[in-house]
């Protein structure tokens, strides 16, 4: 390999590595224990491996009342939605900015989720890392923009 080519390689490690980190499945994700966060997106990217949000959660953060009667998308994955918002908690850590991880784009798509935009407001139910360690990302689990809810675990019923 010529001494330019592997200055390239090189070079393009770390956003290589950072894009393998990004991209994990669920096991590092406690899914015993839902938390609700909402807030303002201050950074959308619509891209693969999944759709992510950035957004910044109010101060005094709390489930909503109404949370456990909300009504749930049927997905063709057999998911407990009603469980998981029975037993929805706001996370312990108190950290303002929250990454929410959405699915891949095909299933954006099969959804019919609109592109997310910088300012709009969204609540999530979802899962973190266990014991809540590391940074403060959540993979969603159901996603609620406006008057509608997804459920972004598997494709539409």
């Amino acid at each position: 390999m010529k001494r330019r080519q592997l200055v390239l390689v090189a070079a393009g490690m770390p956003l290589a590595l950072r894009t393998a980190w990004a991209h994990h499945g669920w096991s590092s994700f406690d899914q015993d224990r839902p938390i609700y966060l909402e807030g303002k997106v201050v950074q959308s990217r619509w891209q693969n491996p999944h759709v992510e949000l950035d957004i910044e959660v109010p101060a005094g953060l709390k489930v909503p009342a109404d949370l456990r009667q909300r009504p749930l998308p049927a997905q063709s994955a057999p998911v407990d939605g009603a469980g998981l918002l029975a037993k929805t908690t706001v996370p312990r850590r108190t950290d303002r900015k929250w990454e929410l991880e959405l699915a891949p784009l095909t299933r954006m798509q099969a959804w019919r989720i609109p592109e997310v935009k910088v300012g709009d407001t969204v609540s999530a139910v979802g899962f973190t890392h266990k014991d809540e360690a590391g940074d403060p990302v959540m993979r969603v689990e159901f996603l609620y923009l406006g008057n509608n809810v997804y459920g972004l675990r598997s494709s539409p019923a």
